[in-house]
Protein backbone atom coordinates (compact mmCIF):
# COMPACT_ATOMS: atom_id res chain seq x y z
CA UNK A 1 0.00 0.00 0.00
CA UNK A 2 1.34 3.41 -0.86
CA UNK A 3 2.49 5.18 2.21
CA UNK A 4 0.90 8.43 3.20
CA UNK A 5 2.85 11.59 2.67
CA UNK A 6 3.43 13.98 5.50
CA UNK A 7 0.87 16.73 5.93
CA UNK A 8 3.01 19.62 4.80
CA UNK A 9 2.05 22.49 2.53
CA UNK A 10 3.00 21.32 -0.93
CA UNK A 11 5.19 23.34 -3.22
CA UNK A 12 2.73 24.95 -5.57
CA UNK A 13 3.60 24.73 -9.24
CA UNK A 14 2.83 27.71 -11.41
CA UNK A 15 -0.26 27.22 -13.53
CA UNK A 16 0.17 26.41 -17.20
CA UNK A 17 -2.14 25.86 -20.14
CA UNK A 18 -3.26 22.27 -20.35
CA UNK A 19 -6.86 22.13 -21.44
CA UNK A 20 -6.34 22.73 -25.11
CA UNK A 21 -6.45 19.75 -27.42
CA UNK A 22 -4.00 19.30 -30.24
CA UNK A 23 -5.73 19.52 -33.63
CA UNK A 24 -6.62 16.21 -35.16
CA UNK A 25 -6.04 15.29 -38.73
CA UNK A 26 -9.51 15.57 -40.17
CA UNK A 27 -12.69 13.77 -39.23
CA UNK A 28 -15.15 14.55 -36.47
CA UNK A 29 -14.03 12.06 -33.89
CA UNK A 30 -14.36 13.33 -30.34
CA UNK A 31 -11.62 15.57 -29.06
CA UNK A 32 -9.71 14.34 -26.09
CA UNK A 33 -12.66 14.16 -23.70
CA UNK A 34 -10.57 13.17 -20.73
CA UNK A 35 -11.02 14.69 -17.32
CA UNK A 36 -12.71 17.87 -18.38
CA UNK A 37 -14.06 18.10 -14.88
CA UNK A 38 -10.59 17.95 -13.40
CA UNK A 39 -9.28 20.47 -15.85
CA UNK A 40 -11.71 23.35 -15.53
CA UNK A 41 -10.02 24.58 -12.36
CA UNK A 42 -6.79 25.17 -14.16
CA UNK A 43 -8.65 26.38 -17.22
CA UNK A 44 -9.99 29.24 -15.16
CA UNK A 45 -6.51 30.63 -15.33
CA UNK A 46 -6.42 30.11 -19.05
CA UNK A 47 -9.36 32.46 -19.33
CA UNK A 48 -6.88 35.16 -18.46
CA UNK A 49 -4.05 33.97 -20.69
CA UNK A 50 -3.63 31.18 -23.21
CA UNK A 51 0.15 30.85 -23.68
CA UNK A 52 1.50 28.79 -26.54
CA UNK A 53 3.50 25.73 -25.56
CA UNK A 54 6.37 27.16 -27.54
CA UNK A 55 6.70 29.89 -24.93
CA UNK A 56 7.49 27.47 -22.12
CA UNK A 57 11.15 27.82 -21.19
CA UNK A 58 13.43 24.87 -21.88
CA UNK A 59 13.54 22.43 -19.01
CA UNK A 60 10.38 23.90 -17.48
CA UNK A 61 9.04 20.55 -16.34
CA UNK A 62 12.35 19.57 -14.80
CA UNK A 63 12.20 22.76 -12.76
CA UNK A 64 8.63 22.20 -11.59
CA UNK A 65 8.44 21.54 -7.86
CA UNK A 66 6.67 18.34 -6.85
CA UNK A 67 6.11 17.52 -3.21
CA UNK A 68 8.28 18.67 -0.34
CA UNK A 69 11.71 17.04 -0.04
CA UNK A 70 10.72 14.96 2.99
CA UNK A 71 7.69 13.62 1.09
CA UNK A 72 9.81 12.73 -1.92
CA UNK A 73 12.37 11.01 0.26
CA UNK A 74 9.76 8.65 1.67
CA UNK A 75 8.48 7.57 -1.74
CA UNK A 76 9.66 4.71 -3.90
CA UNK A 77 11.43 5.46 -7.16
CA UNK A 78 8.40 4.30 -9.13
CA UNK A 79 6.06 6.56 -7.18
CA UNK A 80 8.37 9.53 -7.70
CA UNK A 81 8.29 8.72 -11.41
CA UNK A 82 4.48 8.78 -11.30
CA UNK A 83 4.53 12.25 -9.80
CA UNK A 84 6.96 13.29 -12.52
CA UNK A 85 4.45 12.10 -15.12
CA UNK A 86 1.66 13.84 -13.24
CA UNK A 87 3.50 17.16 -13.44
CA UNK A 88 4.32 16.61 -17.10
CA UNK A 89 0.81 15.65 -18.22
CA UNK A 90 -1.57 17.53 -15.95
CA UNK A 91 0.71 20.54 -15.56
CA UNK A 92 -1.02 23.09 -13.36
CA UNK A 93 -3.59 20.69 -12.00
CA UNK A 94 -0.76 18.63 -10.52
CA UNK A 95 -0.53 21.26 -7.79
CA UNK A 96 -4.17 20.74 -6.84
CA UNK A 97 -3.77 16.97 -6.65
CA UNK A 98 -0.62 17.30 -4.58
CA UNK A 99 -2.44 19.51 -2.11
CA UNK A 100 -4.72 16.61 -1.11
CA UNK A 101 -4.16 15.07 2.30
CA UNK A 102 -2.41 11.81 3.09
CA UNK A 103 -2.62 8.67 0.99
CA UNK A 104 -5.57 10.11 -0.96
CA UNK A 105 -2.99 12.18 -2.80
CA UNK A 106 -1.30 9.04 -4.16
CA UNK A 107 -4.60 7.38 -5.08
CA UNK A 108 -5.79 10.42 -7.04
CA UNK A 109 -2.39 10.76 -8.72
CA UNK A 110 -2.54 7.16 -9.96
CA UNK A 111 -6.22 7.52 -10.88
CA UNK A 112 -5.32 10.52 -13.03
CA UNK A 113 -2.42 8.77 -14.76
CA UNK A 114 -4.43 5.62 -15.50
CA UNK A 115 -7.19 7.64 -17.12
CA UNK A 116 -4.64 9.83 -18.88
CA UNK A 117 -3.15 6.69 -20.44
CA UNK A 118 -6.63 5.51 -21.45
CA UNK A 119 -7.37 8.88 -22.97
CA UNK A 120 -4.09 8.90 -24.88
CA UNK A 121 -5.19 5.71 -26.63
CA UNK A 122 -8.59 7.20 -27.45
CA UNK A 123 -7.07 10.46 -28.68
CA UNK A 124 -4.45 8.92 -30.99
CA UNK A 125 -5.84 9.09 -34.52
CA UNK A 126 -2.96 6.97 -35.85
CA UNK A 127 -4.38 3.89 -34.09
CA UNK A 128 -6.88 2.05 -36.27
CA UNK A 129 -10.39 1.51 -34.95
CA UNK A 130 -9.86 -2.23 -35.22
CA UNK A 131 -7.06 -1.96 -32.69
CA UNK A 132 -8.37 0.99 -30.64
CA UNK A 133 -11.85 -0.32 -29.76
CA UNK A 134 -10.68 -3.53 -28.04
CA UNK A 135 -7.88 -1.59 -26.32
CA UNK A 136 -10.39 0.84 -24.84
CA UNK A 137 -12.77 -1.92 -23.79
CA UNK A 138 -10.02 -3.97 -22.17
CA UNK A 139 -7.77 -1.23 -20.84
CA UNK A 140 -8.72 -1.84 -17.22
CA UNK A 141 -7.30 -5.35 -17.46
CA UNK A 142 -3.85 -3.95 -18.25
CA UNK A 143 -3.67 -2.66 -14.68
CA UNK A 144 -2.94 -6.21 -13.54
CA UNK A 145 -0.60 -7.10 -16.40
CA UNK A 146 2.84 -6.23 -15.05
CA UNK A 147 4.60 -5.87 -18.39
CA UNK A 148 1.85 -4.35 -20.55
CA UNK A 149 2.82 -1.18 -22.37
CA UNK A 150 2.09 0.45 -25.72
CA UNK A 151 4.91 1.94 -27.76
CA UNK A 152 3.13 2.85 -30.99
CA UNK A 153 1.38 6.04 -29.89
CA UNK A 154 2.22 9.35 -31.54
CA UNK A 155 0.51 11.49 -28.91
CA UNK A 156 2.40 14.03 -26.84
CA UNK A 157 1.56 12.15 -23.61
CA UNK A 158 2.65 8.78 -25.01
CA UNK A 159 5.15 8.35 -22.17
CA UNK A 160 2.35 7.22 -19.84
CA UNK A 161 1.69 4.35 -22.26
CA UNK A 162 5.32 3.54 -22.92
CA UNK A 163 6.06 3.34 -19.20
CA UNK A 164 2.68 2.02 -18.13
CA UNK A 165 4.36 -0.77 -16.10
CA UNK A 166 5.54 1.90 -13.62
CA UNK A 167 2.02 3.31 -13.29
CA UNK A 168 0.38 -0.11 -13.02
CA UNK A 169 2.95 -1.10 -10.37
CA UNK A 170 1.95 1.82 -8.18
CA UNK A 171 -1.70 1.05 -8.89
CA UNK A 172 -1.16 -2.46 -7.51
CA UNK A 173 0.59 -0.95 -4.48
CA UNK A 174 -2.54 0.98 -3.54
CA UNK A 175 -4.97 -0.33 -0.96
CA UNK A 176 -7.63 -2.68 -2.34
CA UNK A 177 -10.42 -0.15 -1.83
CA UNK A 178 -8.62 2.33 -4.09
CA UNK A 179 -7.78 -0.29 -6.72
CA UNK A 180 -11.41 -1.39 -6.95
CA UNK A 181 -12.57 2.17 -7.66
CA UNK A 182 -9.89 2.97 -10.23
CA UNK A 183 -10.31 -0.31 -12.11
CA UNK A 184 -14.11 0.01 -12.21
CA UNK A 185 -14.10 3.62 -13.46
CA UNK A 186 -11.40 2.80 -16.03
CA UNK A 187 -13.57 -0.05 -17.32
CA UNK A 188 -16.72 2.06 -17.60
CA UNK A 189 -14.91 4.99 -19.21
CA UNK A 190 -13.16 2.77 -21.75
CA UNK A 191 -16.48 1.26 -22.81
CA UNK A 192 -18.02 4.73 -23.11
CA UNK A 193 -15.11 6.06 -25.15
CA UNK A 194 -15.39 3.11 -27.54
CA UNK A 195 -19.11 3.74 -27.94
CA UNK A 196 -18.67 7.40 -28.90
CA UNK A 197 -15.69 6.94 -31.23
CA UNK A 198 -17.96 7.06 -34.28
CA UNK A 199 -21.13 8.34 -32.69
CA UNK A 200 -22.17 11.98 -32.79
CA UNK A 201 -24.00 13.62 -29.92
CA UNK A 202 -27.60 13.84 -31.12
CA UNK A 203 -30.24 14.17 -28.43
CA UNK A 204 -29.98 16.01 -25.13
CA UNK A 205 -30.09 12.58 -23.47
CA UNK A 206 -27.05 11.52 -25.49
CA UNK A 207 -25.31 14.75 -24.46
CA UNK A 208 -25.83 13.76 -20.83
CA UNK A 209 -24.63 10.24 -21.60
CA UNK A 210 -21.48 11.45 -23.35
CA UNK A 211 -20.69 13.87 -20.53
CA UNK A 212 -21.26 11.07 -18.02
CA UNK A 213 -18.72 8.82 -19.72
CA UNK A 214 -16.00 11.45 -20.00
CA UNK A 215 -16.57 13.55 -16.88
CA UNK A 216 -19.38 12.23 -14.68
CA UNK A 217 -17.48 8.99 -14.14
CA UNK A 218 -14.48 10.99 -13.00
CA UNK A 219 -16.65 12.75 -10.42
CA UNK A 220 -18.07 9.42 -9.28
CA UNK A 221 -14.63 7.85 -9.07
CA UNK A 222 -13.15 10.74 -7.13
CA UNK A 223 -16.07 10.72 -4.72
CA UNK A 224 -15.57 7.02 -4.05
CA UNK A 225 -11.86 7.64 -3.46
CA UNK A 226 -12.67 10.45 -1.03
CA UNK A 227 -14.88 8.11 0.97
CA UNK A 228 -12.43 5.20 0.74
CA UNK A 229 -9.75 7.43 2.27
CA UNK A 230 -12.12 8.10 5.21
CA UNK A 231 -11.48 11.81 4.78
CA UNK A 232 -15.12 12.08 3.70
CA UNK A 233 -18.28 10.31 4.84
CA UNK A 234 -19.43 7.15 2.96
CA UNK A 235 -22.45 9.13 1.73
CA UNK A 236 -20.19 11.22 -0.53
CA UNK A 237 -19.10 8.13 -2.44
CA UNK A 238 -22.55 6.52 -2.50
CA UNK A 239 -24.50 9.44 -3.96
CA UNK A 240 -23.84 8.85 -7.66
CA UNK A 241 -26.35 11.48 -8.80
CA UNK A 242 -24.58 14.36 -7.10
CA UNK A 243 -21.10 13.16 -8.07
CA UNK A 244 -22.20 12.76 -11.69
CA UNK A 245 -23.62 16.29 -11.72
CA UNK A 246 -20.28 17.67 -10.54
CA UNK A 247 -18.65 16.24 -13.68
CA UNK A 248 -21.48 17.11 -16.05
CA UNK A 249 -21.52 20.75 -14.99
CA UNK A 250 -17.83 21.14 -15.77
CA UNK A 251 -17.95 19.17 -19.01
CA UNK A 252 -20.95 21.03 -20.39
CA UNK A 253 -19.33 24.34 -19.54
CA UNK A 254 -16.23 23.36 -21.54
CA UNK A 255 -18.29 22.18 -24.49
CA UNK A 256 -20.34 25.38 -24.54
CA UNK A 257 -17.40 27.76 -24.41
CA UNK A 258 -15.31 25.77 -26.92
CA UNK A 259 -17.86 25.97 -29.75
CA UNK A 260 -15.64 27.88 -32.18
CA UNK A 261 -12.45 25.94 -31.51
CA UNK A 262 -14.23 22.62 -31.90
CA UNK A 263 -16.16 23.44 -35.06
CA UNK A 264 -13.05 24.91 -36.71
CA UNK A 265 -11.27 21.61 -36.09
CA UNK A 266 -14.16 19.53 -37.38
CA UNK A 267 -15.50 18.40 -34.01
CA UNK A 268 -19.12 18.61 -32.90
CA UNK A 269 -20.19 18.35 -29.26
CA UNK A 270 -23.22 20.62 -29.13
CA UNK A 271 -26.24 18.26 -29.23
CA UNK A 272 -28.09 18.25 -32.52
CA UNK A 273 -31.43 18.30 -30.71
CA UNK A 274 -30.51 21.80 -29.51
CA UNK A 275 -28.83 23.41 -32.52
CA UNK A 276 -31.16 21.90 -35.14
CA UNK A 277 -33.92 24.13 -33.73
CA UNK A 278 -32.02 27.15 -35.03
CA UNK A 279 -29.91 26.08 -38.01
CA UNK A 280 -29.39 23.22 -40.45
CA UNK A 281 -25.62 23.04 -39.85
CA UNK A 282 -23.86 23.55 -36.52
CA UNK A 283 -20.96 25.52 -37.99
CA UNK A 284 -23.38 28.03 -39.55
CA UNK A 285 -24.02 29.52 -36.11
CA UNK A 286 -20.69 31.34 -36.46
CA UNK A 287 -22.01 33.34 -39.44
CA UNK A 288 -22.86 36.97 -38.52
CA UNK A 289 -26.33 36.76 -40.06
CA UNK A 290 -27.09 33.81 -37.76
CA UNK A 291 -26.22 35.66 -34.56
CA UNK A 292 -29.75 35.77 -33.12
CA UNK A 293 -30.23 32.04 -33.68
CA UNK A 294 -26.75 31.35 -32.34
CA UNK A 295 -27.41 33.20 -29.10
CA UNK A 296 -30.73 31.42 -28.67
CA UNK A 297 -28.99 28.05 -29.00
CA UNK A 298 -26.18 29.13 -26.70
CA UNK A 299 -28.60 30.28 -24.01
CA UNK A 300 -30.55 27.03 -24.27
CA UNK A 301 -27.40 25.02 -23.54
CA UNK A 302 -26.28 27.31 -20.72
CA UNK A 303 -29.70 26.88 -19.16
CA UNK A 304 -29.38 23.11 -19.44
CA UNK A 305 -25.96 23.20 -17.73
CA UNK A 306 -27.29 25.40 -14.92
CA UNK A 307 -29.66 22.60 -13.89
CA UNK A 308 -26.66 20.85 -12.31
CA UNK A 309 -25.84 23.74 -9.97
CA UNK A 310 -28.24 22.75 -7.13
CA UNK A 311 -26.57 19.31 -7.10
CA UNK A 312 -23.15 20.99 -7.01
CA UNK A 313 -24.19 23.00 -3.96
CA UNK A 314 -25.56 19.91 -2.23
CA UNK A 315 -22.39 17.94 -3.00
CA UNK A 316 -19.98 20.58 -1.75
CA UNK A 317 -21.98 21.09 1.43
CA UNK A 318 -21.28 17.48 2.44
CA UNK A 319 -17.50 17.76 2.27
CA UNK A 320 -15.62 17.92 5.56
CA UNK A 321 -11.95 17.78 4.64
CA UNK A 322 -10.48 21.13 3.65
CA UNK A 323 -8.11 19.81 0.99
CA UNK A 324 -10.93 17.85 -0.66
CA UNK A 325 -13.22 20.87 -0.51
CA UNK A 326 -10.68 23.11 -2.23
CA UNK A 327 -10.00 20.41 -4.82
CA UNK A 328 -13.72 20.21 -5.70
CA UNK A 329 -14.91 23.79 -5.20
CA UNK A 330 -12.41 25.74 -7.29
CA UNK A 331 -13.35 24.13 -10.64
CA UNK A 332 -17.05 24.60 -9.90
CA UNK A 333 -16.83 28.33 -9.20
CA UNK A 334 -14.65 28.71 -12.30
CA UNK A 335 -17.43 26.99 -14.24
CA UNK A 336 -20.25 29.23 -13.03
CA UNK A 337 -18.10 32.28 -13.77
CA UNK A 338 -17.38 30.95 -17.27
CA UNK A 339 -21.07 30.26 -17.94
CA UNK A 340 -21.94 33.77 -16.84
CA UNK A 341 -19.37 35.13 -19.29
CA UNK A 342 -20.67 32.90 -22.09
CA UNK A 343 -24.40 33.56 -21.62
CA UNK A 344 -25.82 35.64 -24.48
CA UNK A 345 -22.26 36.49 -25.53
CA UNK A 346 -21.58 36.76 -29.29
CA UNK A 347 -17.86 36.18 -28.63
CA UNK A 348 -18.56 32.46 -28.16
CA UNK A 349 -19.02 32.38 -31.96
CA UNK A 350 -16.25 34.82 -32.82
CA UNK A 351 -13.24 34.11 -30.65
CA UNK A 352 -12.02 33.08 -27.22
CA UNK A 353 -14.27 33.68 -24.22
CA UNK A 354 -12.25 34.07 -21.06
CA UNK A 355 -12.61 35.29 -17.51
CA UNK A 356 -10.16 37.94 -16.36
CA UNK A 357 -6.86 37.19 -14.62
CA UNK A 358 -7.85 38.97 -11.44
CA UNK A 359 -11.24 37.31 -11.47
CA UNK A 360 -9.69 33.84 -11.69
CA UNK A 361 -7.23 34.50 -8.88
CA UNK A 362 -9.96 35.95 -6.66
CA UNK A 363 -12.15 32.90 -7.19
CA UNK A 364 -9.30 30.59 -6.24
CA UNK A 365 -8.60 32.52 -3.07
CA UNK A 366 -12.22 32.83 -1.99
CA UNK A 367 -13.65 29.38 -2.78
CA UNK A 368 -12.36 27.78 0.42
CA UNK A 369 -15.59 27.45 2.39
CA UNK A 370 -19.23 26.74 1.71
CA UNK A 371 -20.57 30.16 2.56
CA UNK A 372 -18.12 31.80 0.16
CA UNK A 373 -19.04 29.35 -2.59
CA UNK A 374 -22.75 30.07 -2.08
CA UNK A 375 -22.01 33.78 -2.34
CA UNK A 376 -20.04 33.30 -5.57
CA UNK A 377 -22.79 31.19 -7.12
CA UNK A 378 -25.40 33.77 -6.15
CA UNK A 379 -23.30 36.54 -7.66
CA UNK A 380 -22.90 34.87 -11.03
CA UNK A 381 -26.47 33.62 -11.23
CA UNK A 382 -27.58 37.22 -10.71
CA UNK A 383 -25.25 38.30 -13.51
CA UNK A 384 -26.89 35.80 -15.83
CA UNK A 385 -30.34 36.94 -14.71
CA UNK A 386 -29.54 40.49 -15.77
CA UNK A 387 -28.66 39.28 -19.27
CA UNK A 388 -31.85 37.30 -19.93
CA UNK A 389 -33.60 38.78 -22.95
CA UNK A 390 -37.34 39.27 -23.12
CA UNK A 391 -37.37 37.52 -26.50
CA UNK A 392 -35.08 34.59 -25.73
CA UNK A 393 -36.89 31.28 -26.46
CA UNK A 394 -35.49 29.69 -23.29
CA UNK A 395 -36.32 32.68 -21.10
CA UNK A 396 -38.90 30.95 -18.88
CA UNK A 397 -36.70 27.90 -18.28
CA UNK A 398 -33.70 30.10 -17.58
CA UNK A 399 -35.58 32.24 -15.09
CA UNK A 400 -36.92 29.14 -13.36
CA UNK A 401 -33.55 27.45 -12.84
CA UNK A 402 -31.96 30.73 -11.77
CA UNK A 403 -34.68 31.10 -9.14
CA UNK A 404 -33.98 27.57 -7.91
CA UNK A 405 -30.24 28.32 -7.76
CA UNK A 406 -30.81 31.58 -5.91
CA UNK A 407 -33.01 29.81 -3.38
CA UNK A 408 -30.57 26.94 -2.92
CA UNK A 409 -27.47 29.10 -2.63
CA UNK A 410 -29.22 31.42 -0.18
CA UNK A 411 -30.04 28.60 2.27
CA UNK A 412 -28.52 29.14 5.71
CA UNK A 413 -25.34 27.18 6.23
CA UNK A 414 -26.85 25.34 9.20
CA UNK A 415 -29.36 23.66 6.87
CA UNK A 416 -26.56 21.63 5.32
CA UNK A 417 -24.59 18.83 6.86
CA UNK A 418 -22.23 20.21 9.46
CA UNK A 419 -18.80 21.11 8.21
CA UNK A 420 -16.00 23.16 9.68
CA UNK A 421 -15.29 26.20 7.56
CA UNK A 422 -12.53 27.81 9.59
CA UNK A 423 -9.35 28.02 7.55
CA UNK A 424 -6.02 27.19 9.11
CA UNK A 425 -3.05 29.45 8.38
CA UNK A 426 -1.66 26.67 6.19
CA UNK A 427 -4.61 26.78 3.82
CA UNK A 428 -4.75 30.56 3.80
CA UNK A 429 -1.06 30.66 2.99
CA UNK A 430 -1.51 28.03 0.28
CA UNK A 431 -4.29 30.06 -1.30
CA UNK A 432 -2.18 33.19 -1.19
CA UNK A 433 0.82 31.40 -2.71
CA UNK A 434 -1.32 29.81 -5.38
CA UNK A 435 -2.82 33.15 -6.32
CA UNK A 436 0.59 34.83 -6.35
CA UNK A 437 2.19 32.14 -8.49
CA UNK A 438 -0.78 32.12 -10.82
CA UNK A 439 -0.73 35.88 -11.28
CA UNK A 440 3.04 35.86 -11.82
CA UNK A 441 2.80 33.11 -14.41
CA UNK A 442 -0.10 34.65 -16.28
CA UNK A 443 1.59 38.05 -16.38
CA UNK A 444 4.85 36.54 -17.59
CA UNK A 445 3.30 34.41 -20.32
CA UNK A 446 1.11 37.27 -21.50
CA UNK A 447 4.20 39.45 -21.77
CA UNK A 448 6.05 36.69 -23.61
CA UNK A 449 3.16 36.26 -26.03
CA UNK A 450 3.08 40.00 -26.69
CA UNK A 451 6.83 40.07 -27.21
CA UNK A 452 6.65 37.19 -29.66
CA UNK A 453 3.85 38.89 -31.56
CA UNK A 454 5.86 42.12 -31.73
CA UNK A 455 8.89 40.29 -33.13
CA UNK A 456 6.75 38.62 -35.75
Amino acid sequence: MAGACCKCPVSLSVFKRSLSVAPRSGGSAPRSPFLQGWRLGERGLQEAARPCSALRPAGFYRQTAFLCLSCQGSMSESLRTCYLYLNQTSRSFAAVIQALDGELRHAVCIFYLVLRALDTVEDDMTISLEKKVPMLNNFYTYLYQEEWCFTESQEKDRRVLEDFPTISLEFRNLAQEYRDVISDICHQMGVGMAEFLEKNVGSMKEWDQYCHYVAGLVGIGLSRLFSASQLEDPEVGRDIKLANSMGLFLQKTNIIRDYLEDTQEGRAFWPKEAWSQFTSELEDLAQPEKLESALSCLNLLVTDALHHVPDVIAYLSRLRNQSVFNFCAIPQVMAIATLSTCYNNPMVFQGVVKIRKGQAVTLMMEATNMRAVQTIITQYSQEILQKVSLTDPSRDKTLHILAVIQETSALPQSSFSSRTHHLSPMYLSAAMLLAAFSWQYLSTTAAQAQGTADMQ
